[in-house]
């Protein structure tokens, strides 16, 4: 089943230089270095970041792009933006800006991290890499952050930059395997779940992180603009030739990333819900002597309003459609179908705590019918997230 009409896309297409128009678009819609790779199969893009991420590419459907991150290894060049924070008190920066504690977080090691807003609402999140005791890249979700680090940097010594990096994903149960061939020289040990590592690929030095959108096993590499694109890409396709490894667009992880429960920024979670709405309170640490919305959040409500949700036979309809006894009780967030569940998913946001799992509800479809529908914990199945540990390496059969 395919859910992607409910989602706005356009094509980008090259046109003639026209004065400073290419240098605007550059700053409003730069593309990935490695998406010349894309142009075979005729991509039409979406904004990330500022940054085009192709939502489709016609030589695979969206079941097909699921099933070879479940089963194999795929590649996907993304619009994730790095934002450099450095100096001697980086740390002390991130420490206020984000609700965790990190110190905790030591070199070679990355952080899902979040921001709030004064009041408690979450700005954005993304993944935190310490790459040195002084030098962190935060690779964050779409939206903006930027600001919010040099608002809050006034007294420190500390350098906010972006580095024009850019990240690719490889992910699949075969993408370890994968790593190994690749490599130059010889795989990082130990290279943990959220672990960073600077390696060089096809002679460039590039960082590879743990870590991916997919929940499935897989790793990450950051490209800095000095090294050799072409070079580093071409060896990418030639060592996945080996393993039937294809270039994928966004629907290869909105399926899982559904299932495994990971919320998208601006869409599961924005300025108007706490942590402990969306489920995140595991990741405010307020022992921290101070962050921005920690005041808040000290005194908000701690209840989990944010459930998963399986619909029978069809897509729920992003909004307010969802009813007990055709009265209005709460939002979908996010959805898509299943190939492996066979059946809707959706991440939703309910009006009242005691509306959780088991909770049967009506929702409405993009079929344009009600479709009955219930609620549940996230994530759907691997509740202990061993999948993206390599702990659970059982290959699902295709349906």
């Amino acid at each position: 089943m395919n859910s992607r009409l409910q989602y706005t896309r356009f094509a980008a297409k090259a046109f003639p230089s026209r004065g400073d128009r290419p240098r605007e678009l550059m700053r409003t819609m730069a593309a990935h270095p490695l998406s010349f790779q894309e142009l075979p199969y005729d991509p039409e893009y979406t904004l990330y970041n500022k940054r085009l991420t192709p939502e489709s590419l016609n030589h695979m459907t969206d079941d097909e792009m699921y099933w070879a991150v479940r089963t194999g290894v795929i590649l996907r060049h993304t619009g994730e933006l790095p934002i450099e924070i450095s100096g001697p008190d980086a740390q002390t920066l991130l420490n206020r800006v984000f609700t965790r504690d990190i110190s905790k977080v030591k070199p070679g090691r990355c952080s899902y991290q979040f921001a709030c807003y004064h009041d408690g609402g979450m700005i954005n999140d993304g993944v935190l890499l310490r790459l040195a005791h002084d030098l962190f890249w935060m690779a964050q979700a779409d939206g903006e952050l930027f600001s919010w680090y040099k608002a809050h940097a006034v007294g420190l010594d500390v350098r906010i930059h972006d580095p024009d990096v850019w990240v690719s994903q490889i992910q699949g149960p075969r993408s370890l395997d994968f790593l190994q061939v690749v490599l130059d020289g010889k795989y990082p040990e130990p290279f943990k779940y959220f672990d960073c590592a600077t390696v060089t690929i096809a002679e460039q030095t590039v960082v590879i992180s743990r870590s991916g959108f997919t929940n499935e096993l897989g790793w990450e590499i950051y490209m800095s603009p000095e090294i050799d694109f072409e070079r580093l890409g071409a060896h990418l396709l030639k060592v996945g030739e080996a393993f039937d490894m294809p270039l994928t667009a966004i629907p290869v992880f909105r399926a899982r990333r559904i299932e495994a429960g990971l919320l998208s920024a601006g869409c599961d979670f924005d300025q108007t819900t706490t942590p402990y709405a969306v489920g995140l309170a595991g990741f405010v640490d307020l022992d921290k002597p101070d962050f921005v919305g920690r005041e808040a959040l000290l005194t908000a409500p701690k209840d989990c309003l944010t459930w998963g949700m399986r619909v029978d036979g069809s897509v729920a309809s992003l909004g307010r459609g969802i009813r007990i006894d055709g009265n209005m009780v709460g939002r979908v967030c996010s959805s898509t179908w299943s190939p492996y569940l066979e059946c809707g998913v959706a991440i939703v946001r309910m009006d009242q705590a005691e509306q959780g799992p088991d909770t049967m509800v009506m929702v409405d479809c993009i079929d344009e019918q009600s479709h009955g529908a219930v609620l549940c914990r996230m994530p759907f199945y691997d509740e202990k997230r061993e999948i993206p540990r390599g702990k659970l390496v059982a290959i699902p059969k295709r349906k």
